[in-house]
């Protein structure tokens, strides 16, 4: 793939959704056609810019193992994509729990997200596609995780369930915090922060909710 603008945002700012439907609104107007797009490793910074734009989250890590982009076929602009698969190691509980024999032989999708007006399919294509990459020697486990704070309930993942994804329960509840309209993880790093020090910062707690999760495994 050839990276030819440097300043991801700015040019994705710019770019027009596909199948914007009448009256400007985001609900897809039509289903993904396999022969016309194609999933391919992209550049950190655009999934960046996508996750500021369109993501509840607002925001990611600066690291990956892994970032997929969706482009139509014969588009590889980053301005032109139009969607991000964000791949990590998730944290160390969590890789412990879900292999504790490998624990780092676990791999978080960590972002998932689509330009407003896309293919209502987009999104499992855009995973389905983006495995292709994974070295599953290396990472036989792969986790994500649908918030129900936003509503979700992981129906995207259920509908992948022939290529191997499998619900497996629910979080404890955690604690939610956003500021300025924006979600704000407690950890940073290697630091949680407290409760006190979230408010202390000026963010607001929002509830506490459970996250489903969702697992994908190499047969043994």
């Amino acid at each position: 793939m050839i990276a030819l603008l440097d300043n991801a945002e700015q040019v994705l700012a710019e770019a027009r959704p596909a199948f914007q439907p009448e009256g400007g609104g985001s609900t897809p107007t039509a289903r993904l056609r396999k022969s016309e797009w194609i999933v391919a490793p992209c550049r950190l910074e655009v999934a960046q810019a996508l996750t500021r734009r369109f993501h509840y989250s607002a925001g990611g890590s600066n690291t990956r193992v892994l970032v997929c982009g969706l482009w139509r076929r014969g588009d590889w602009l980053d301005r032109d994509c139009h969607g991000a698969s964000w791949w990590l190691p998730p944290t160390k509980t969590t890789g412990g729990s879900l292999a504790p024999d490998n624990p780092q032989g676990v791999l978080a999708l960590s972002r998932l997200v689509v330009v407003p007006g896309v293919p209502r399919n987009a999104c499992s294509f855009l995973i389905r596609h983006s495995m292709r990459f994974i070295d599953r020697n290396r990472w036989p486990v792969l986790v994500t995780y649908a918030d129900e704070w936003q509503g979700h309930d992981g129906g995207v993942y259920k509908a992948l369930r022939d290529c191997g994804w499998q619900e497996d329960g629910r979080t404890k509840p955690e604690r939610t915090y956003v500021k300025n309209g924006v979600m704000v993880s407690r950890k940073r790093g290697r630091r949680t922060f407290t409760h006190t020090e979230m408010l202390a910062m000026g963010c607001e707690c929002v509830g506490s909710f459970r996250r489903k999760r969702f697992v994908n495994r190499i047969p043994v």
